[in-house]
């Protein structure tokens, strides 16, 4: 028995349908990440951060702040390209993280990054690296 509709005209159908699932909706979306994952840090992503290199800045910074600051740490590390400040406010102070060029140590991803704080009108510069965990997570670099 012959069949109805010829291969041709199946590959065709077969193509369409696959390529219609590519299309867009047109909505922006800024995620995503230089390594794979996802660029919205997540509380247990933040915890193994460790305080980040603003923890190390020896500035007093309500926990919010604390937060957002370290929040614009994982997202630089994670996503931002080269140079890219990643700007965060928050109720007392505000700042900006950029990373460096992303290089390997072992089977490791890292960057070093410099982050600056405004804090009572007074601006700190601290500089770090970190690297990229197997489950995705950054390690500051001690």
């Amino acid at each position: 028995m012959r069949s109805l509709v010829s291969r041709p005209a199946l590959l065709s159908i077969l193509c369409v349908s696959m390529l219609s699932a590519c299309t867009t909706t047109g909505t922006r979306s800024a995620g995503g990440s230089l390594f794979g994952g996802s660029a919205q840090p997540s509380t247990p992503f933040l915890a193994n951060m460790q305080g980040g290199i603003v923890g190390r800045s020896g500035l007093e910074l309500e926990k919010g702040d604390r937060t957002k600051a370290l929040e614009a740490e994982y997202r630089a590390l994670e996503s931002a390209p080269v140079g890219t400040p990643v700007t965060w406010t928050g109720d007392d102070a505000s700042g900006q993280v950029v990373a460096n060029a992303p290089y390997q140590v072992g089977n490791q991803n890292c960057r070093q990054y410099s982050h600056t704080l405004t804090v009572d009108e007074k601006e700190t510069r601290v500089r770090g690296a970190a690297c990229r965990n197997a489950d995705g997570s950054w390690s500051p670099l001690t």
